[in-house]
């Protein structure tokens, strides 16, 4: 049961991380299709840089780093150069994947440096929860309290209102005299940053390695996760578990050798993605109490 549970925790992380960066994006009025693509781009980059240098950690600010500089070109195409937010994020997925694989050609089958798990004497030995609340790595603890930043923030501080007026009505935003742009391209750069850090758990804890196009697909269904949350954090911590249990246990099913199909077993998660979204989708109520009202819309400033 234990290590079921430690294997959940690992696969819900990167989801996880990257859902509520892209949580807070859409918030403030934007839809990035492009995390996918900044989340395999901050694997590759925390991978050969922890590689170089032996540490993690620098591993670990070197994914943040690459998943920003993704999210930096996002905004300087949709925010400076209005273009479509759905065909340049479209785009810069693509460009991810091809630069990854690129830059981690040479790194393919090397073994990776592991991030470390938390060890404190006594706690982590506890039977059952020792290991599940007191053994993760960093990260694992840094996604919890990135929810409950999030949640404060934008609920509780003038800064989330603002990038929820924003998201409400960007022209009544700037006619109160708030810089729309700006707080656009702050909160791409964090979903960025947290894509980065998502792209990093991949290759430094859940699998040491890099493999070409190691996201395989969480990006999307991160995406997927925040209409499932009606964009609100808290929810997103039970949606992004649940569809982690569901990779799990599609992969515990198939150790079993019941006879199911593989590839069954591992469109588990997506087709899950789907009908929740369907399910959703009915609900029209709650998704328009909570859905940002511009979100896709560009805005241009009056010049």
């Amino acid at each position: 049961m234990e290590a079921v549970v430690l294997t959940i925790i690992t696969a819900s992380t990167p989801l996880l991380l990257a859902a509520i960066g892209e949580l807070v994006v859409e918030r403030s009025g934007v839809l990035n299709l492009g995390v996918e693509g900044m989340m395999v781009v901050g694997a590759v980059c925390a991978f050969a840089a922890a590689y170089s240098t032996g540490s993690p950690a620098v591993g670990i600010l070197a994914g943040v780093t690459g998943g920003v500089f993704m999210a930096f070109l996002f905004a300087v195409m949709t925010q400076t150069f209005i273009s479509n937010q759905v065909a340049t994020g479209l785009a810069l997925t693509l460009l991810g994947l091809g630069v990854s694989g690129l830059i981690g050609e040479s790194f393919v089958g090397l073994p990776g440096v592991k991030l470390a798990q938390l060890y404190i004497p006594f706690l982590t030995d506890l039977p059952i929860v020792g290991k599940i609340i007191f053994g993760q790595d960093v990260l694992v603890y840094s996604s919890f309290i990135l929810i409950f930043a999030v949640t404060y923030v934008l609920f509780k501080t003038r800064t989330g209102l603002i990038i929820r007026a924003v998201g409400g009505n960007h022209n009544s935003a700037h006619a109160l005299g708030y810089n729309v742009v700006a707080v656009r391209y702050g909160t791409i750069l964090f979903g960025g940053a947290c894509a980065g850090l998502a792209g990093a758990y991949l290759s430094l804890a859940y699998t040491p390695q890099w493999v070409e196009n190691m996201t395989a697909g969480r990006g999307w269904i991160a995406l997927a996760l925040v209409v499932f949350a009606s964009w609100l954090p808290r929810r997103l911590l039970v949606g992004a578990y649940l569809f982690g249990m569901v990779w799990i246990m599609g992969l515990y099913v198939q150790a079993l050798g019941l006879g199911i199909p593989s590839q069954l077993l591992s469109s588990l998660p997506y087709l899950v993605t789907i009908v929740a979204l369907v399910i959703i989708s009915g609900n029209r109520t709650l998704t328009k109490i909570n859905s940002p009202a511009m979100i896709g819309q560009p805005f241009v400033p009056d010049r």
